[in-house]
C-alpha cells in the first residue's frame, strides 16, 4: 500500500508547521542548551534514522509516523546546515549551493533509477529511500536559504518571510494557470516552505530589538508542537493514502 499522504492544503500547512518547529527545536538543542551544531547533528541524525526505519517498515500510511520523519529531517537539517555554514565556515551562499547540488543529483538518480519522480504513488523501498533523501536535502537547503535571507540579505526575518510567502503564492498560481511541470512545482514549493518556516521560526524566537517576537526557542517550540499535534490529528481523520487522491499530483 502507498504510505504517503495526499498533497492538499492540509499537507502544506502541516509541512510549514513541522519545518518551523524543526527550526526552533534545532536551535533549542544546539544553542539554547549549548550542545553545539556537530553534536546536535549527530543526535538528530540518529533520531531521523530511527523514525525513518519505522516509516520504511510500516505497511501503510500512518500520519504520526510520516510527520515524525518530516519533523526529524527538518530538525536535523537545521543543525546540519548551521554546522556547514558556521562551524565549517562555508557561509550561507556556498552552503546553499552545495545543498542544491546534492538535491539535484538525488532527483536525477531517482528519476533514472525509478523512471518516475512520483511523490504520491511510491511503491518500492528504493523509491521511498530516494524520496526521504530528497526531503532531507531539501529541508537542509531550506535552512541555509532562510538564514541567508534573514541574516545576510538585509531583508530581516519579516522581510524574508514576506519574500518567500510571495514566491509560494506565485507557485500556487503557476500550478493552476500554467503548464509548468507539477514535479518541478512540488519540489520548489517543498524547498521554499522550509526557509519560510526558518524565517518564521526566527521571527518567533528572536528578541524584540532584533525584529523578533521574543517567544524564545522553548516557548516557540511548545506553541508549534501544539499546532502540529492538532494538524496531525486532523490528518488522522483524513487518513487516505495519496494514491487514492482525486487531486492532480506530481508524477
Amino acid at each position: 500500500m502507498n504510505k504517503l499522504p495526499q498533497i492538499t492544503v492540509v499537507f502544506w500547512i502541516t509541512k510549514i508547521c513541522a519545518t518551523t518547529l524543526g527550526e526552533t527545536a534545532g536551535d533549542l538543542l544546539s544553542m539554547t542548551m549549548g550542545i553545539g551544531y556537530a553534536e546536535s547533528s549527530i543526535i538528530l541524525i540518529g533520531l531521523f534514522l530511527a523514525a525513518l526505519s519505522v516509516q520504511l517498515l510500516s505497511k501503510k500510511y500512518h500520519p504520526v509516523i510520516y510527520w515524525s520523519v518530516i519533523l526529524a529531517t527538518s530538525t536535523a537539517g537545521t543543525t546540519m546546515s548551521d554546522f556547514m555554514d558556521r562551524t565549517l565556515g562555508l557561509g550561507y551562499a556556498a552552503g546553499s549551493l552545495v545543498l542544491v547540488a546534492l538535491l539535484v543529483v538525488t532527483l536525477i538518480v531517482w528519476k533514472r533509477t525509478e523512471q518516475s519522480l512520483s511523490v504520491t504513488n511510491i511503491r518500492t523501498l528504493r523509491g521511498e529511500i530516494f524520496y526521504w533523501t530528497a526531503i532531507l536535502c531539501s529541508n537542509t537547503l531550506g535552512t541555509a536559504l532562510g538564514d541567508y535571507l534573514a541574516d545576510s540579505s538585509g531583508l530581516g526575518f519579516s522581510g524574508g518571510a514576506i519574500l518567500i510567502g510571495s514566491l509560494l503564492l506565485l507557485l500556487i498560481l503557476a500550478h493552476y494557470f500554467t503548464k509548468i511541470s507539477t514535479v518541478a512545482l512540488f519540489w520548489l514549493a517543498f524547498v521554499l516552505t522550509r526557509p519560510f518556516g526558518a524565517t518564521f521560526g526566527d521571527l518567533l524566537t528572536k528578541p524584540l530589538e532584533n525584529g523578533g517576537l521574543n517567544f524564545g526557542t522553548i516557548g516557540s517550540s511548545l506553541i508549534l508542537f501544539g499546532i502540529l499535534s492538532v494538524m496531525i490529528t486532523l490528518s488522522m481523520f483524513r487518513n487516505v493514502p495519496a494514491g487514492e487522491s482525486t487531486i492532480s499530483a506530481p508524477q
